[in-house]
């Protein structure tokens, strides 16, 4: 076997959750996965998106568990339909999250909206994180990989964005913390810190985006695709190895010096 055809199959017999698999970032993620021969678990809030999502790898072993990832329950429940159809788990993508409203000024920014977004994105992601590195911890053989979806804002905020940008600050904090505590478990934990991929959610980037100098402009985007492959890449690492922080976005975008 070639290195090609050994990267190719390096997915074989591995197990991930990707949360927010419905749309977006999770989805091309969750695509690349099962087309590289891993078994993928679809957490999202619609289960039409869900499937929509599986039907892309037609050829590949994915469950779809419709999940609510801000509510403990949906959570318990997505992890132990894992342990029912595969037995362990080897991959957790968190991925799902939410912008919260735009173009809201901080000072008339509503609490619902505040919390909306940090119950998404901040407690969400300890959810699941927490019941993967549970599950990680206790198989056999133990240990897994979780991956963080931050984000450019993990660093540097865009104008009028405080619940966002507050939140994936906040994640890269869990991501330290769980990569010390995971060491004693063969538990690798890294974020990917995503700028301008183009998705849905992107979409107003490439019409025009509210500038740190108030101007509105359009921003380069890049193609999903080589998100994906970059967290697959970071997913079939040797446990002995980590991406403990990875950044990917458009070239051009402003960003190192916002402009």
């Amino acid at each position: 076997m070639n290195a090609e055809q050994s990267a190719d199959n390096a997915g074989q017999g591995k197990v991930a959750v990707v949360t927010g698999a419905g749309s977006g970032i999770g989805r091309a993620v969750a695509v690349e996965l099962l087309r590289a021969g891993w078994s993928v678990v679809l957490a999202g809030r619609r289960a039409e998106t869900l499937e929509g999502t599986a039907a892309l790898a037609p050829e590949g072993a994915s469950l779809a568990v419709r999940t609510d990832v801000s509510h403990p329950d949906d959570v318990t429940s997505l992890f132990a339909a894992v342990r029912e159809r595969f037995g362990r788990l080897d991959l957790l993508f968190n991925n799902a999250g939410t912008f919260g409203p735009g173009g809201v000024p901080f000072e008339e920014l509503p609490y619902d909206a505040w919390r909306h977004v940090v119950d998404t994105n901040l407690n969400g992601a300890f959810l699941c994180a927490q019941a993967a590195f549970r599950q990680m911890k206790e198989q056999d053989p133990r240990g897994g990989r979780i991956i963080n979806n931050g984000s450019i804002s993990a660093h540097t905020p865009r104008p009028l964005s405080a619940p966002y940008t507050a939140t994936k600050h906040a994640l890269t904090g869990l991501t330290k913390s769980l990569s010390l505590d995971g060491r004693a478990y063969g538990i690798a934990v890294g974020q990917i810190d995503i700028g301008n991929a183009a998705t849905d959610m992107t979409a107003r980037m490439r019409t025009g985006a509210l500038q740190a100098n108030g101007e509105i402009a359009p921003e380069p985007v890049m193609d999903v695709a080589d998100v994906a492959r970059t967290v697959r890449h970071m997913a079939e690492l040797p446990l002995e190895a980590n991406v403990q922080f990875a950044t990917v976005l458009a070239t051009a975008m402003p960003y190192v010096g916002r402009g």
